[in-house]
């Protein structure tokens, strides 16, 4: 197949919604569509629906204010560009005046109280919201708990493998390529944590799992109070 003109190319750029543009600039600036969902707190799926089904018009005030802070005020800061969109992001309404409520994934809990939820950087860094729902919901279950968290090697205070750090750990401690480390605290065998105690820690945080979890394993003399959470997994059961 031949290669497409540079005319073809302009057409289809001009084929684009505002949205899809202002993202293209953002893109071009360096930031994939994956750090624009982020800086308008929704889901990646969305950005790319901006080009496939032309959605994105509720976020062009917020995308232009943005764009305006990367190329003439030189904000590249992640948490700072998505805090000047909050600004200008704004709940859709309904057909009677009332704001639009927002989808959300089901939580995901069997009748056997097994549960899993795993969250990386970019999650981690905003809190780990998508984690609060699993766990609000097991404490209302009354289950227990456990978590998984990946650290470099040197953010841990105890040495590999120590059972006094983690005495449920998984297959051990997971050692990586990366010199970061996977270790396990809590499970089935040992009993876990009390879900609804975890529950109060997030709440405590003002909805901040992330720092939840990070406060216990600093509390617990696991890690060291500047380490950095790099991937965080909860599970879920219910007690025998």
């Amino acid at each position: 197949m031949p290669p497409r003109s540079r005319r073809n190319r302009t057409t289809e750029q001009a084929q684009l919604n505002e949205a899809a543009q202002l993202a293209d600039q953002l893109q071009v600036a360096g930031y994939t569509k994956r750090d624009i969902a982020r800086i308008i707190d929704r889901d990646p799926s969305l950005v790319s629906q901006f080009y496939t089904k032309h959605k994105g018009a509720a976020f062009v005030p917020a995308l232009q204010q943005v764009l305006t802070a990367v190329q003439a005020g030189g904000i590249t800061d992640l948490p700072e560009l998505a805090a000047i969109a909050a600004r200008h992001t704004h709940r859709r309404t309904t057909a009677s005046g009332t704001r639009a409520r927002v989808r959300s994934k089901a939580v995901l809990i069997t009748p056997t109280g097994s549960g899993t939820g795993r969250v990386g950087a970019q999650a981690i860094a905003s809190g780990s919201s998508r984690l609060r729902p699993l766990i609000a919901e097991a404490a209302r279950q009354g289950l227990r708990l456990a978590f998984t968290v990946r650290l470099a090697k040197t953010s841990y205070l105890h040495p590999s493998g120590s059972r006094t750090d983690s005495p449920g750990i998984r297959r051990d401690v997971i050692q990586r390529a990366d010199h970061t480390e996977e270790r396990a605290y809590g499970s089935a065998q040992t009993g876990g944590h009390d879900a609804a105690d975890f529950a109060r820690r997030v709440d405590a945080t003002g909805g901040d799992v992330t720092a939840a979890v990070h406060q216990w394993l600093v509390e617990t003399e696991r890690i060291h109070p500047d380490a950095h959470i790099l991937h965080l997994e909860v599970r879920t059961w219910r007690p025998r």
